[in-house]
């Protein structure tokens, strides 16, 4: 995933180990996409995707269950949710 992508998420959706989630980390940080490694008894075990960015499960522990807010479902690149660039209005089709 990378900055400017959408994401389309289910709220409340039953997590499942590999699937990206959003999550509440606990402290004063921002509510985050992570990776779900695997369940714990304390919850979720989350990783993030940059190894050389961000905060996961090896920095503040095990993630609880009710703090899994949704599951994702489809990632949108930006790229692809991007107006064009063209400043022409579109053709109509002649005839």
């Amino acid at each position: 995933m990378r900055d400017g992508d959408l994401l389309l998420v289910r709220w409340g959706a039953r997590p499942r180990t590999a699937r990206a989630a959003v999550v509440r980390l606990p402290g004063d940080r921002p509510v985050s996409v992570k990776r779900l490694a695997h369940p714990v008894p304390e919850g979720w075990w989350v990783e993030r995707d940059n190894p050389n960015a961000g905060v996961d499960s090896w920095t503040v522990g095990a993630v609880p269950d009710d703090d899994v807010l949704a599951v994702v479902l489809v990632r949108l690149p930006r790229w692809l949710t991007r107006p064009s660039r063209d400043p022409r209005p579109p053709r109509r089709a002649s005839g």
